[in-house]
């Protein structure tokens, strides 16, 4: 059985030397999937930058733009991504090869306090969430509406209870 998900300190990381690793196997708060998230998640800490390395796959339920039908989308996630670590000029909270990994640059929007916490599973969410489509599509063969019609009587129904209103 895999451990659950919890947020870790990063100063409690830090003393990791081999990172930490979690074999996924859960639902992921926020995310509405069918089946559990599965898979591995990998965090090193290297002084300035926590290295994350994700493999983590579920099925999600979807409706479709066009025809409104709900279709099962598989989501899957491999990541490899360096988050920034500021707060701290000590010069000894940082060793070895934390300036290959570091970050350059002050326009970066990922960035964890160095006495905060790296919470895995919202991670997790938000690398899954990245992965959705923008545009929702049974599949190439999709039908469409149920109807469609020039006759102002026969619209389209997902304008039905719009219709209602007016009468």
């Amino acid at each position: 059985m895999s451990e659950p998900l919890r947020p870790v300190s990063l100063p409690e990381l830090r003393l990791q030397a081999a990172g930490r690793c979690w074999q996924v196997d859960q639902p992921v708060e926020g995310l509405a999937s069918l089946t559990p998230v599965r898979g591995s998640l990998e965090a090193r800490h290297h002084g300035r930058a926590l290295e994350l390395k994700a493999q983590v796959s579920t099925i999600v339920t979807l409706c479709c733009d066009r025809c409104l039908q709900h279709f099962n989308h598989p989501l899957r996630a491999e990541v490899d991504e360096v988050v920034e670590i500021r707060g701290h000029d000590d010069p000894t909270l940082f060793s070895g090869d934390a300036d290959e990994l570091a970050p350059a640059g002050d326009d970066l929007d990922d960035r964890l306090d160095a006495e905060g916490r790296f919470d895995p599973e919202r991670w997790l969410f938000e690398q899954l969430s990245l992965q959705l489509p923008l545009v929702n599509r049974c599949g190439p063969d999709c039908p469409g509406p149920a109807a469609w019609s020039s006759d102002p009587a026969g619209g389209d129904p997902r304008w039905a209870a719009l219709q209602r209103l007016k009468s």
